[in-house]
C-alpha cells in the first residue's frame, strides 16, 4: 500500500531522524512489504548530522548507532513531497506547512500522532534541551511509530 514514507519535523536533525530509524528498525520481522522511510525538515540546513543524544538513546533502544550515524539532515522540497506516499510530520501545525509548500500533498499529510487518543498528537522537539527531555520525546515518538506500523504494515 505504501512504498515511500517520509517524516517531517523541523530541522531534521532530531525527531523526524529519531522516528525514521525507528520505522526501519522496528518494521522488520512483520511479514510485510518493505517499505522506504525517509526524513526531511521545514527549515533543515542541509548535511548536518543527526543530534547526538538523540543518536545515543537510539543506541540504547537496539537502533543501530552506525546507520543512525550516516545520518545527514535535508530541507524539505516539492520533489519530496510528490515522491512519498505517505508524509508524516511531528506537530499537528506542520501539516499545512508541507501543504503550501506542495498543494497536491492534501491527503497524505498526517501528524505523527494522528492515533494518539490520549495526550499531545505533538512531538515535543527536545534538540538542546535537558536528557529527560530527549527520553520523554524518544519514548513518544517509538510509541506513535509502533501505532503506525500496526496501520501500514
Amino acid at each position: 500500500m505504501f512504498a515511500n514514507v517520509l517524516i517531517v519535523c523541523h530541522a531534521n536533525v532530531c525527531r523526524s531522524p529519531a522516528a525514521e530509524w525507528l520505522f526501519r528498525s522496528r518494521q522488520h520481522g512483520r511479514g510485510a512489504q518493505s517499505i522506504a522511510f525517509r526524513s526531511a525538515g521545514l527549515r533543515a540546513i542541509d548535511g548536518h548530522g543527526m543530534d547526538p543524544v538523540m543518536r545515543r538513546l537510539l543506541e540504547e533502544r537496539g537502533v543501530d548507532g552506525g546507520t543512525a550515524g550516516t545520518h545527514r539532515s535535508r530541507r524539505l522540497d516539492r520533489r519530496s513531497v510528490r515522491d512519498a506516499d505517505l508524509i508524516l510530520v511531528t506537530e499537528q501545525r506542520q501539516v499545512k506547512d508541507v501543504e503550501d509548500l506542495e498543494p497536491t500533498s492534501r491527503g497524505k499529510v498526517y501528524a505523527l500522532g494522528k492515533w494518539e487518543a490520549c495526550g499531545s498528537a505533538d512531538v515535543v522537539d527536545p534538540h538542546g534541551r535537558d536528557e529527560a527531555v530527549y527520553r520523554d520525546s524518544l519514548a513518544h515518538i517509538e510509541h506513535l511509530v509502533m501505532g503506525w506500523l500496526n496501520k501500514i504494515c
